[in-house]
């Protein structure tokens, strides 16, 4: 009798297997922010780390990585299209991968809603910090991104190098500033979104966010509260001269800062890979789970 209960018993378990992660949150979740900035609500997207409930960890804040999406790209593109889920069980690291629209995370000198720099420096970044166990201060805070993300993650990092240790950037469009009407004869969506967000030429929103101009007029003394700059470009890549010449200027104005140039193109097959290096950098640059 007792063996047939238990033959009874491991055929429900099959058939009905037991929850037994019911009351753990899931690696990957979803997170709407009622934005007063953008006038609408907006979605970001959070990796847990491993190790975020263990047993000794409950009152530890876990360093924290903000990922740029690219151009007409979305938050869910790092999950759908990279193996990152599975590459960060191996870190202590938390995760958000930020929505930026065509917005180039920057404050649009055009659509007075679409205040994307404003929006994750005021709005998203405390949103995420009161929600969860995450560091609070710049030696546990990264930004990276790609293409049009890692423009936006080399501008941050230059405009508020209060605010992160690391910023890295992957197949950046770093001098989408200086991208004028008459430059961007095709028409899509480069042309709209630059011009929708950054203006005509000479406006004042390209001059306050051309990061190669920033970089350019950083003071001598204030070179050593700068954030640790990567980057990385594949060389058949179409925006590959744009990081060369990005990390030309950092090669003069001597600030520490990593360049590689790889095989490979503007595509999520180079991305995967490079994500991969980037959470390994993250971890070396941030500070520890405290």
């Amino acid at each position: 009798m007792i063996r047939n209960f238990r033959l009874t018993l491991l055929f429900l378990v099959l058939i009905f297997p037991i929850p037994v992660c019911a009351q753990r949150d899931p690696p990957v979740a979803q997170f709407e922010l009622k934005s007063a900035l953008l006038s609408r609500p907006i979605n970001y997207r959070i990796l847990y780390p491993v190790e975020y409930r263990s047993a000794g960890k409950q009152e530890k804040r876990f360093p924290v990585l903000y990922l740029l999406h690219g151009l007409t790209g979305q938050s869910s593109n790092w999950i759908d299209r990279t193996a990152i889920a599975l590459y960060a069980t191996h870190y202590d690291l938390f995760i958000v991968m930020v929505e930026g629209g065509n917005g180039w995370y920057t404050d649009s000198a055009t659509l007075p809603t679409d205040k994307y720099e404003s929006y994750i420096l005021r709005e998203l970044i405390p949103d995420v910090e009161k929600r969860f166990r995450v560091s609070q201060e710049r030696g546990g805070r990264a930004v990276v991104g790609l293409s049009m993300g890692g423009y936006g993650a080399f501008k941050f990092g230059l405009k508020y190098p209060e605010m992160f240790a690391l910023v890295a950037s992957m197949s950046g469009a770093l001098d989408v500033a200086s991208w004028t009407e008459k430059e961007l004869t095709a028409p899509g969506a480069i042309r709209d979104s630059v011009m929708q967000t950054f203006g005509p030429a000479n406006s004042a929103t390209r001059g306050a966010n051309d990061i190669f101009k920033l970089v350019r007029e950083v003071p001598s003394g204030r070179m050593a509260s700068l954030p640790y700059f990567y980057l990385d470009c594949g060389t058949e890549d179409f925006l590959f001269k744009n990081s060369r010449d990005f990390a030309g200027l950092l090669v003069e104005r001597k600030i520490p800062h990593e360049y590689r140039q790889l095989p490979g193109s503007h595509n999520w097959q180079y991305w995967d890979r490079q994500i991969k290096e980037i959470l390994r950098l993250t971890t070396q640059h941030l500070a520890p789970p405290k």
